[in-house]
């Protein structure tokens, strides 16, 4: 059997494997088999009764932790078996904290070791007390913009909203002792990088992967940052089409608005401020892509996320001042929303690449759209067969379709749109723009 999550084999023993029970005691639990090699075959141990004396006194005076140290006997050849279990509480190595991952033995330090304390102890980073900060220092037009969005979403009691700003905290449970939590100076301070660095959204057009045209940076109260996002994005950095329904005018865009505002608070929400990197937005011709650092559950795969989930947010505290102003859902409905609007709009799913500490969501948009002409304007359009009527409906929705996903869309075969769509070539219908991804069609 090999090494696993849960066993270890080793030869003789060390006092250095302290580190190993260490480990275990601080993930899953496990075992450790003394006297086997690497496959596990049982070498046997010349010193296993004192061995059973030694190491379990070792164990108690240096971790502080009681394991189970059991001898046992395979062939006439003793080994011994040490039985660590999980602990609730972190366990040190002489200021050491080590923690097993697969089938390795890791070291933590730096955020690792942050967020590992946190967990173990119950205690969430946002919050954490912040010293030298009063609530005489936050900004009022925070708390107006929560009170007018919570008055709206009825996500609190008209009583407990009209308060004052300190019984409102209080309320909301971003007090620690009389103390704000940081996630109190982040979503109601003017200036919460004074106390966490990288708390702002970076925002610029790329007009290749080295070339940014412009850019734009976002600061303030976590509150007051999201829809000065969203609207910088919109009147900035997208061009709208402008079209007419009889007589009313129509702004279309190449990426449903509700989509990305909802991407947008996810990212303000669930990100890990820990890292001091700020929340990075960049916008492409075709794409826009919305990157952040992340603490992404241990037991999830990108499936996960894609599909039907509990909320489990990183910033509890964070999540549900955002939840009680109507921002956003406690519910894990998030990406689904968000799926659902690109689906409305016309627009591709967003794709989702997760790593363990930083999650990036792509929008794929239908960057340029033919607007809808008025009846009132004359048509000298050749005729055109059902076939060729689908297929120009959708390429105006999405001029960057290949024709394989428009045979998917309109349930016939590819062949088939080959032919109908060089057809309409031949007689000046339409034409193709560029090549590749990058290729566009455009209805004459």
């Amino acid at each position: 059997m090999a090494e696993s999550q849960n066993i270890e084999w080793k030869e003789s023993w060390r006092d250095e494997y302290l580190k190993w029970i260490c480990g275990f005691a601080n993930a899953q639990g496990g075992k450790i088999y003394i006297g086997t090699n690497d496959d596990g075959t049982v070498t046997g141990l010349q010193d296993s009764k004192k061995l059973m004396e030694d190491i379990p006194n070792k164990v108690r005076d240096i971790l502080g932790i009681i394991v189970d140290v059991n001898l046992l006997c395979e062939d006439g050849k003793n080994y011994i078996e040490i039985c660590v279990s999980p602990h609730t509480y972190p366990v040190n190595y002489k200021g050491e904290y080590h923690y097993r991952s697969g089938s390795t033995k890791q070291l933590l330090r730096g955020q690792a070791l942050n967020q590992f304390l946190l967990k173990k102890t119950g205690i969430t980073w946002d919050s954490v007390p912040v010293q030298g900060i009063t609530v005489q220092e936050l900004r009022n037009d925070s708390f107006d913009i929560f009170r007018e969005q919570a008055v709206k979403s009825r996500r609190m009691d008209e009583p407990d909203i009209q308060v004052g700003n300190e019984q409102l905290l209080d309320n909301l449970n971003l007090l620690n002792e009389g103390l704000l939590t940081r996630a109190a100076v982040l979503m109601f301070h003017h200036n919460p990088e004074k106390w966490i660095p990288g708390a702002y959204v970076k925002i610029a057009y790329f007009q290749s992967e080295s070339d940014i045209l412009y850019q734009d940076e976002v600061h303030g109260s976590l509150l007051s940052q999201a829809d000065r996002v969203v609207d910088l994005i919109y009147t900035k950095y997208l061009k709208g089409i402008i079209s007419y329904q009889n007589i009313t005018r129509v702004e279309t865009y190449p990426y449903p608005k509700e989509a990305i505002r909802e991407a947008i608070l996810n990212a303000i929400a669930h990100k890990n401020y820990a890292t001091l990197v700020p929340i990075q937005i960049r916008v492409y011709d075709d794409k826009l892509m919305i990157a952040n650092d992340c603490v992404f559950p241990e037991d999830w795969t990108v499936d996960d996320l894609m599909g039907p989930h509990k909320s489990r947010p990183y910033n509890p505290l964070v999540a549900n001042t955002f939840f009680r102003s109507g921002f956003i859902e406690a519910w894990g409905r998030g990406i689904q929303k968000i799926k659902d609007s690109c689906i409305s709009a016309g627009n591709d799913i967003p794709e989702y690449h997760v790593k363990k500490e930083d999650i990036m969501v792509t929008f794929w948009g239908v960057h340029e759209i033919t607007p809808q002409i008025t009846p009132q304007t004359p048509q000298l359009t050749p005729q055109l067969n059902e076939i060729d009527s689908r297929i120009i409906k959708v390429i105006q929705l999405k001029p960057s379709i290949s024709q394989r996903k428009i045979a998917e869309k309109i349930d016939v075969s590819y062949d088939t749109v080959r032919y109908h769509m060089e057809n309409m070539r031949k007689q000046g219908i339409i034409i193709r723009k560029g090549n590749g991804r990058s290729g566009k069609w455009i209805v004459l």
